[in-house]
């Protein structure tokens, strides 16, 4: 662990969703990793930020009149640095809330990526800018008409696993993971820890000794 806090760019460079999964579990939290259908649009991407959450209702009709972004307009103009705009969209799969234009206002604030539960679109756009996006599938449906922002910056659940505002959201190549506030500096300094075990598991492995000698050396598998 390092001697001081460790900052996002040092987690975002050292650690792994793998390495955090393990020990919220050994914490008793079992269940902060998203599904498996949440997946990166570049599997080179890391994600690290905190959590601003957008609670999403079905509809289906637009309503003259309405300004059906409004929230989502709000929400992503008030994106501070290393902060991640989580849509919480349910399991319908009728609405790609994410694209192009909204990558580009989060980029230009600094966000440090997306993450929905809902789909994605303009996806060759989004890639070529490098920007992290974690998304619940691809698909070209607008959310107006389908689907509109309710509320911001409330607990809500995205993709089953709950998110509050302010949780720290770690993405990569395996999936991503939520850390809640009340147990991350202590899920931190438990994942530094192991990372300097499996460093030592990793070398003894590689100098040819027995798995079950090294497993009963570090018990880290």
């Amino acid at each position: 662990m390092p001697a001081a806090t460790p900052t996002l760019a040092e987690l975002r460079a050292r650690l792994t969703t793998a390495l955090l999964s393990d020990v919220l579990d050994g914490l008793g939290h079992r269940a902060q990793a998203l599904p498996p259908r949440i997946r990166p649009l570049d599997e080179a991407s890391v994600m690290v930020g905190r959590a601003r959450t957008a609670l999403f209702m079905d509809v289906y009709e637009v309503t003259p009149g309405e300004n059906p972004y409004e929230l989502e307009i709000a929400l992503i103009d008030s994106l501070k640095p290393d902060e991640i705009p989580v849509f919480s969209c349910g399991a319908t799969g009728r609405i790609a809330p994410w694209g192009e234009l909204l990558t580009t206002a989060s980029r230009a604030r600094g966000a440090a990526g997306a993450l929905m539960d809902g789909l994605v679109r303009d996806i060759r756009a989004i890639r070529a800018t490098g920007f992290a996006v974690f998304h619940g599938g691809i698909g070209p449906l607008d959310s107006k008409g389908r689907g509109k922002i309710v509320a911001l910056d409330v607990p809500a659940e995205c993709a089953g696993v709950r998110v509050c505002p302010g949780d720290l959201i770690f993405g990569d190549a395996d999936g991503v993971i939520v850390v809640p506030q009340a147990v991350e500096a202590q899920a931190i300094a438990a994942a530094f820890e192991k990372l300097a075990g499996e460093r030592s598991t990793l070398a003894d492995l590689q100098a040819g000794l027995p798995l079950g000698q090294v497993y009963a050396k570090y018990g880290i598998l």
